[in-house]
């Protein structure tokens, strides 16, 4: 699956988004535009993942996303909440904050994948937003921002609180091998280029064109 997606990692690594958090040009409007979008986000991404917790043959992968799904919501929502008022964002607007098109088209692809597809395939989809992170969290703070705020972002990626979940949603993963590898593998690669399209539409602040 990494081998597979690799190229898309490596344009993620690229995109003038992540640049401007490690160097401080970011935009701020920018990034708070990515907060709200990434909040709406999250709030399907917790029920994606308990629809495919509630689909594991193993009680022990069900308890496990059934956490993740309410850990995501905590610690994210703790971080948006500290980040937003000081770039001049309510929090409490988040709510009312319309779905871009590409949050909109991303978490419809996630929870039709949960929903529609076998406990493999919802594996699959939920697998880029823990191991993409992870990875670019691990990348940014090598290099560490001058900037206090996307500090704090870089470095909820970066720790090893999150990484140890990431490890435990890649052993099931690993327990998947074999059952039709190819088809996960393209599951896998498409949202991970949703990651992309997530992070470049923050970048341009995306807007519906009618």
């Amino acid at each position: 699956m990494w081998s597979a997606g690799e190229p898309v990692y490596a344009a993620i690594l690229d995109h003038p988004f992540l640049a401007g958090l490690t160097d401080g040009s970011l935009d701020p409007d920018r990034f708070a535009y990515y907060l709200a979008q990434d909040a709406r986000y999250l709030a399907d991404y917790a029920k994606a993942l308990a629809v495919v917790g509630a689909k594991a043959a193993d009680p022990a992968d069900t308890e496990m996303f059934t956490r993740h799904a309410a850990g995501a919501l905590a610690v994210e929502r703790a971080l948006h909440e500290s980040l937003l008022p000081e770039l001049g964002v309510d929090p409490a607007d988040v709510a009312a904050t319309p779905m871009s098109p590409t949050t909109c088209a991303y978490t419809a692809a996630l929870l039709a994948t949960a929903y529609g597809g076998s406990y493999a395939e919802g594996v699959a989809a939920v697998l880029p937003c823990y191991w993409i992170y992870w990875e670019v969290g691990q990348r940014l703070v090598e290099e560490g921002s001058p900037d206090a705020r996307y500090q704090r972002w870089i470095d909820t990626y970066a720790d090893e609180q999150f990484g140890a979940l990431v490890r435990e949603v890649l052993a099931v993963t690993d327990r998947l091998a074999g059952v039709d590898d190819d088809h996960l593998v393209e599951v896998y690669v498409t949202t991970s280029r949703y990651e992309w399209m997530f992070w470049d539409a923050a970048w341009r602040r995306e807007a519906w064109p009618v």
